[in-house]
């Protein structure tokens, strides 16, 4: 390493990176300080990500809170919907470009969204009682269904097994979950109506498209089967409503955050070692008094051994699975943080926010 001259005034002494190190991945940090007693080096950190730097921020396609975000199959496109009825596209990564604004889809917030598992289509529903399937390729409308009596709080798909055919389950305030058949030439009236009751807050397929979890008003979490047409079970542990469901990337667990700002852990493995199939209790992340649908999330490119929820304290809470420990505490937003998702290649976590924007985040990857 060569020596520079001895630092100035108004400079700062510079380490250089090893040259053994690759440029493009060092993330440098600068004092600017003109104190000689509190000029620091400039230290050299590893990148564990393509993003351009540590924190990204996608900001001004919305104007109101962005309810939702989720990363596309592949990881390189992001889709994010609002309160101001507006659906954005964006580049995950450099130059991060927002190439798309759908804005005429529904007349109502759109309030949860779902990339296809293997088409060009995004699925969306809306405070308007519709499900609406567009190409995003063209960004034109395929398909829009009045798919509910109420407002439609929660999508998800799965592939119907061994059929090809994408399957898309919806849960409205009107207490039903229904299923309907996806793509352009799929039925304009549900393949199944369950009847829960209650007001439905979340929905989730199993892992083999058989079963369909539905959180509700009742603080329970409905076990509904395909085949059957009926409910089957349920799992208990909330002492409010949850907020939104997701499966782990095995099919072995589901995650579920809450009003009460409790997340749980379920296990729903056919023969779960815990007699009431909690596995994990979480706390550190509060749900506020605002009753919004906090999304929650795995993190894939380790298969599983993170979750992360937002909070009302405008922070991203990320949790050890196995310890049930809290190894992240992101902040950077300005109001409460409703959704998460985890890059499904990268260690890499997408938020949003009621104050309008998107974040993209580099964590460090998980010790295997």
């Amino acid at each position: 390493m060569s020596k520079r001259a001895a630092p100035t005034a108004d400079g700062a002494l510079i380490k250089r990176a090893r040259s053994s190190e690759p440029e493009g991945n060092q993330q440098l940090a600068i004092s600017t300080s003109n104190d000689e007693r509190q000029q620091a080096l400039m230290r050299s950190v590893k990148r564990t990500s393509s993003l351009d730097a540590p924190i990204v921020s996608l900001a001004g396609a919305h104007s109101a809170e962005i309810l939702n975000c989720r990363f596309d199959p592949s990881g390189q496109n992001i889709a994010a919907c609002s309160a101001d009825r507006g659906i954005s596209l964006w580049r995950t990564y450099p130059p991060n470009t927002n190439y798309g604004l759908l804005s005429t889809l529904h007349k109502a917030p759109v309030l949860d969204l779902q990339w296809s598992l293997f088409s060009s289509l995004l699925y969306t529903v809306s405070a308007d009682h519709t499900l609406a399937y567009t190409d995003v390729t063209t960004g034109q409308r395929v398909r829009k269904l009045r798919a509910h009596r109420g407002i439609i709080n929660t999508l998800d798909r799965t592939l119907a097994g061994g059929a090809g055919v994408e399957l898309v389950a919806t849960g409205s305030d009107d207490g039903t979950v229904r299923i309907w058949e996806a793509g352009d030439e799929g039925g304009k009236e549900p393949v199944v109506v369950f009847e829960v009751g209650c007001p439905v807050t979340s929905v989730a397929w199993s892992a083999d498209g058989a079963n369909i979890y539905a959180g509700a008003l009742d603080n329970e979490i409905h076990i509904l089967d395909l085949r059957k047409q009926e409910q089957v079970s349920t799992l208990l542990g909330h002492s409010d409503t949850p907020t939104s469901l997701s499966l782990s990337p095995n099919g072995a667990y589901l995650l579920s955050p809450s009003f009460s700002s409790q997340t749980i852990i379920h296990d729903i493995r056919p023969f779960s070692p815990s007699p009431n199939r909690i596995h994990r209790v979480l706390a550190g992340a509060p749900a506020g008094f605002e009753n919004t649908l906090l999304k929650g999330a795995w993190s894939k490119e380790d298969g599983g051994r993170r979750v992360a929820v937002g909070g009302a304290d405008r922070t991203v809470t990320i949790w050890d699975v196995e310890s049930g420990k809290i190894t992240y505490k992101l902040p950077g937003h300005k109001g409460t943080v409703t959704a998460v998702d985890f890059h499904p290649k990268e260690p890499i976590i997408l938020t949003a926010s009621k104050d309008g924007t998107l974040l993209l985040g580099e964590i460090e990857p998980s010790a295997i």
